[in-house]
């Protein structure tokens, strides 16, 4: 399979992995032929990249360390939970019930089940699905970020809980935003940027009176956006003075937003997103879990064509979970443009002196 960017999409061109929607559902099946039409509907949707078949790397696959199936499951229970609070009469002070709460739960538990028995590093979570509402496959994503953070960082099974519980609601206030401040796709007023903030003082008032839902839980939605020399929001703190969950869910929270379309930007590739948070390291994110991060992500994507220093080009085919950063590569074509016959693979984490110099969604 080959990963290419929409725009690069051309007619008789064959799904390699299936599209889905944030409720869990799936919208087209892998070996479904896009026509001009889907594509464009697609392109509506937020759908910036494709998995299609292609004969140089008819044997790759893309096996995730969360399986579709639970995510599937989760993003169901997701929907359903934040449905109930939208649809609630007074949201302020609608009460989850039981079964939501339970669904919650066992959605967790099913990725840290596959977490725990999956080693592979994270491979790109946001580009293969369908955002009606934003806010359901950004919880989801999160969550499946921090849960494989968490381990990394050897945390025990009531942490995960609280830290897993936090990420799946840690954005439950911006269910208090109204919806046209919340997606509009220019920029944010002063004004408009005020209420957008105050989702994390909604979303931790409204979680610490649910019965259920960890009081660590809720300070996760409250200090998720609080950075380590005091200049997020919506209290300034510092360094210890935010819990190390929420200081988790910071980097979390950021690479999977900047990874994927927004109203008002393109979605980056997993390695220019990195570079922003290397770039916070230190200073406004926490420097042991930017690197347990690093550790846990592939920041180069199983189908994505790449460029050596050498220059060859290639296709990523597998990842190095101790070295995410240095992927195999399929070389397609020689350091001196002519096709590699047969073609041949490198493993950067092998061969130090070889780098990838460039990165795109199609060769």
């Amino acid at each position: 399979m080959r990963l290419i960017s929409i725009r690069h999409y051309r007619p008789g061109m064959r799904l390699a992995q299936p599209i889905c929607t944030d409720q869990g559902t799936i919208l087209l099946n892998t070996d479904m032929i896009l026509t001009g039409s889907m594509i464009q509907r697609l392109e509506q949707k937020g759908i910036y990249a494709l998995y299609i078949h292609d004969e140089a790397t008819a044997d790759v696959e893309r096996n995730e360390a969360v399986s579709a199936e639970t995510r599937q499951i989760a993003a169901k229970m997701i929907y359903r939970g934040f449905n109930e609070i939208i649809h609630a009469e007074q949201k302020w002070k609608a009460r989850l019930s039981p079964g939501t709460l339970a669904a919650f739960r066992t959605a967790f538990e099913a990725i840290l089940s596959d977490l725990k028995h999956n080693h592979r590093a994270m491979g790109l979570l946001s580009h293969m699905y369908i955002q009606d509402h934003y806010v359901y496959a950004h919880s989801l994503n999160v969550t499946i970020y921090a849960t494989a953070v968490g381990l990394e960082l050897g945390y025990n099974d009531k942490e995960l809980l609280e830290l897993g519980m936090g990420a799946m609601l840690h954005d439950i206030g911006k269910l208090m935003v109204p919806r046209e401040i919340l997606y509009k796709p220019g920029k944010l007023t002063d004004q408009e940027f005020f209420q957008v903030k105050k989702h994390a003082e909604y979303g931790f008032e409204y979680l610490r009176h649910q019965q259920g839902i960890p009081l660590l839980s809720a300070h996760c939605a409250y200090q998720h956006h609080e950075r380590m020399d005091g200049t997020g929001y919506p209290r300034g703190l510092k360094g210890d003075n935010i819990h190390k969950y929420a200081r988790l869910l910071a980097v979390c929270d950021v690479f999977d937003a900047l990874t994927a379309n927004r109203v008002y930007r393109s979605a980056m590739l997993p390695h220019k997103a990195m570079e922003i948070i290397y770039t916070g390291s230190g200073t406004q994110f926490e420097k042991k879990v930017v690197e347990a991060f690093h550790k846990t992500v592939a920041i180069y994507p199983v189908g994505l064509a790449v460029t050596l220093s050498n220059g060859a080009t290639g296709v990523v085919v597998d990842y190095n979970r101790d070295l995410p950063g240095r992927p195999v590569v399929r070389i397609l074509k020689n350091p001196d443009g002519s096709s590699a016959e047969p073609y041949y693979e490198i493993d950067l984490a092998r061969e130090s002196t070889l780098m990838i110099v460039q990165c795109d969604t199609i060769l």
